[in-house]
């Protein structure tokens, strides 16, 4: 199979997921149950997911800057103290939501997870 052939097959099969994906969203039903609970924790999955993705985020800024020598040793100590904070203050509202860490992760169908 030449390289063509196999960029061909691929898109092929990521179409067809496509089309799995949208059947499966057609046969959600026309209203939703508006229960409040679930409506608090679908929110608080959103909102914890998107604070998430900003940690890594700037963990990967703040150890991009401390490899190239820009941070000072107090300006690190900070840093880790905020990111240690910040993960203690995550686990909390996940257990109060009852959520997992696999809860925070956003699947984009044939392009895999966000995270």
């Amino acid at each position: 199979m030449s390289g063509d052939e196999r960029v061909l097959r691929g898109a092929a099969d990521a179409l067809d997921d496509f089309g799995r994906e949208l059947e499966r969203v057609r046969t959600l039903p026309r209203r939703l149950d508006a229960d409040p609970e679930d409506v608090g924790r679908g929110l608080a999955q959103l909102v914890l997911m998107l604070v998430d993705l900003l940690r890594q985020l700037m963990e990967r800024q703040a150890l991009r800057r401390v490899e190239a020598g820009s941070l000072s040793e107090d300006e690190i100590e900070r840093l880790g103290l905020a990111f240690r904070a910040l993960a203690a203050r995550m686990e909390e509202l996940k257990a109060e939501f009852g959520l997992e860490d696999e809860d925070l992760n956003l699947h984009l169908g044939p392009l895999g997870d966000l995270l």
